[in-house]
């Protein structure tokens, strides 16, 4: 899906829906300033949730490569935005990901996309953190997988504790990455060069 100008099924209902939600927030959508805003939610809601079209096992597959390299790879500081779930409200940050081959690679851009296909659904950062994960260990089938996201979360910042610097930090890995000295290796590099939110 091109985000400038396709979209997907069901649109003109979304947009329906969020007219009455603004009659139910005891607002006037007819105003002005109103009048386009529920089609251009709609439409925005269908690009922040563009990844449930899209195969993140095909991205990485598209890209694949034999390759006789056994060290480790990591692609750090992607941009992560998101909607919790729970309140649709963003949270955004940054996800470290490494893996070590075990004869294939793939197209540095390619650990990009696949977090932005899953950050691009309504998400936990919990299960974001294991998607990216499985789905690289599944496809590439490495030595192991170890990915890292650290976020801030603006149903903290805006409601409920209100709280403006928290991060959240969630991690998740398999395979070789269950050695601590190898997750120690990995989170070293982090420290050393990971820029903060």
């Amino acid at each position: 899906m091109n985000p400038e100008n396709e979209f997907r099924e069901g649109l003109t209902d979304l947009a329906t829906h969020y007219k009455s939600i603004l009659t139910l927030l005891g607002e006037d959508p007819q105003r002005e300033g109103l009048e386009k805003t529920p089609m251009r939610v709609a439409k925005a809601m269908q690009v922040l949730t563009r990844g449930y079209t899209q195969d993140p096992q095909q991205v990485l597959t598209d890209a694949l490569f034999q390759e006789d390299y056994n060290q480790m790879v990591i692609v750090k500081d992607i941009d992560v935005f998101s909607l919790c779930e729970h309140h649709l409200l963003p949270f955004y940050g940054k996800c470290h990901v490494a893996y070590i081959p075990n004869g294939y690679i793939t197209g540095l851009s390619k650990i990009a996309r696949v977090v932005d296909i899953f950050s691009h659904r309504l998400q936990v950062q919990e299960r974001l953190t294991q998607q990216i994960k499985e789905c690289i260990q599944a496809t590439l089938r490495p030595q192991g997988v170890m990915v890292v996201i650290e976020a801030k979360h603006m149903c903290m910042q805006m409601r409920g504790v209100e709280k403006q610097n928290s991060i959240t930090t969630t991690s998740d890995f398999s395979g070789v990455f269950n050695d601590l000295n190898t997750r120690q290796e990995f989170m070293s590099l982090l420290r050393g060069e990971s820029k903060r939110i």
